[in-house]
């Protein structure tokens, strides 16, 4: 038996002898992994589309020609990246009931209603996609347009949905449940869970500054490579606005959400703060990680932590002694969750003082394309946000362990006891490469054949004259 061979082997004996079952390490890597690939596209779904619109109805209001290729090209790759998007969700799906059968055997009465619903706005989103995508200079401008508006609301309400199933693992409510088995279901109070509103909230900040950054970044490397035209300027500047503007008001709701996690999930909070004694005047610890119940190389910051969730010193916060045996997070989730949040209010508070810039360098009216070092960060801003978004969700489900649903079903319960998991994963991560690489494919070969276009020298969708009354269609003036 080979090095791997061993090293499986004992990792099974392990997970045997906590009373873990064997298949519920690889059910969880395979979760997470196919979970963050599919999170990545969601923003683009959410908040590219919106960008698209707000293109589309400037070069329809304005004759802005810009604007419309803006619109049109931007289209086009938020089409790619809903077809990436139906592939992993669609395998997404398929997981819930492979690997997790606990869940949707004794849950799937109230745990599957949300999804029943997202299915219904998936379905409207793919029918107003093709629809918009289809109408360039095919329909009216504006009747063009207004197929477009459904393709974010539906895009909305299809993530609220998966919100709502995500939130309602957290805070499992409007369900009667006996003998571990679902009774009743109250459908309003399973979608409208305690933790729903919050949770969507901030999702959807997130979506808009993960897609806003990302699209600035993708015109600040055009301009920093001596791009410095109008096009690229105005792309730059729509996707870096409607982040940098929602970056201030993520802050007041996550510091809101931080303070009910504080008095709702009292576990979850503790590990947040590395806390593993109850007490009052917590410090705040920066970096850090549990061992053997312990607290190491962290630096503390003395009573932040009380004052943040309190607004005074004295403020006891529970700590993880204060969590049953049985559903006490380990050391390691703890550190995860601990060094996640960490990770997300760093990076956060980075894209918040890369917004101050912005905001300074349009206020002494300096030229955008001589900011090198400005542009140089703007570049790194879409991977740095993605980074936030991933982190948060790391908080949100690793947090949550070691139950899947709260106070009613332990993670080793609802995992599947059937098979190896393991070759599963395996051919998972090879689709998931293939569709991710064709995906990248698809929209390298996009941006060459645009570059070799050019910014304006190409026909622009319907012209600015078409709104203001001109019925022809073809080539628009140049800016």
């Amino acid at each position: 038996m080979g090095k791997t061979g061993q090293g499986l082997a004992t990792l099974a004996h392990h997970l045997a002898a906590t009373g873990e079952p064997h298949q519920l390490l690889p059910a969880r890597q395979q979760m997470a992994f196919t979970l963050g690939f599919h999170i990545v596209l969601v923003p683009f779904g959410v908040a590219l589309t919106t960008l698209m619109l707000i293109a589309n109805y400037r070069g329809l209001r304005r004759g802005d020609d810009d604007a419309l290729l803006l619109a049109q090209r931007w289209s086009k790759v938020a089409a790619v990246l809903f077809a990436v998007g139906a592939i992993s969700g669609t395998v997404l799906s398929f997981e819930l009931g492979i690997l997790w059968p606990g869940l949707m055997g004794r849950y799937g009465a109230a745990f599957g209603f949300p999804f029943a619903i997202e299915g219904l706005f998936f379905f409207l989103e793919a029918i107003f996609v093709s629809l918009y995508i289809y109408g360039w200079n095919r329909m009216s401008p504006w009747a063009h347009f207004l197929t477009g508006v459904p393709v974010p609301l539906a895009s909305l309400g299809g993530t609220a949905a998966v919100i709502a199933a995500n939130s309602w693992m957290n805070r499992p409510e409007g369900v009667t449940v006996r003998d571990g088995q679902v009774v009743a279901v109250r459908p309003v109070d399973v979608f409208f869970n305690g933790a729903f509103w919050y949770e969507m909230l901030h999702m959807f900040l997130a979506a808009y500054i993960v897609a806003g950054f990302a699209v600035a970044g993708v015109y600040a490397v055009g301009l920093l490579r001596g791009r410095d035209t109008r096009y690229h300027r105005l792309g730059f500047h729509i996707g870096f606005v409607c982040a940098a503007v929602l970056v201030p008001a993520q802050f007041i709701v996550g510091d809101t959400i931080a303070r009910y996690v504080f008095q709702a999930e009292p576990a979850k909070f503790a590990a947040i703060e590395l806390l593993p004694t109850t007490g009052r005047h917590v410090p705040e610890t920066l970096g850090g990680i549990l061992l053997d119940g312990r607290v190491r190389y962290g630096l503390r910051i003395p009573e932040v932590a009380s004052v943040l969730a309190g607004f005074r010193p004295s403020t006891e916060i529970k700590g993880l002694e204060a969590v049953p045996p049985q559903a006490r997070p380990s050391d390691a989730a703890v550190s995860t969750v601990h060094l996640a949040f960490d990770i997300m209010v760093g990076l956060s508070c980075v894209l918040l003082a890369l917004g101050m810039w912005f905001a300074w360098l349009r206020w002494r009216r300096r030229p955008l394309a001589r900011q090198r070092w400005f542009l140089r960060c703007c570049a790194l801003s879409g991977p740095a946000a993605l980074a936030c978004l991933w982190s948060g969700w790391v908080v949100t489900e690793v947090g949550r362990q070691p139950w899947t649903v709260v106070g009613l079903l332990f993670t080793k319960d609802a995992v599947t006891r059937q098979g190896d998991i393991w070759p599963f994963f395996g051919a998972v991560v090879v689709i998931y490469a293939a569709v991710g690489t064709g995906a990248l494919v698809v929209l390298h070969a996009m941006k060459r054949r645009w570059q070799a276009e050019g910014d304006t020298a190409v026909d622009v969708p319907y012209g600015p004259g078409t709104h203001a009354g001109h019925a022809e269609r073809g080539r628009g003036t140049e800016s």
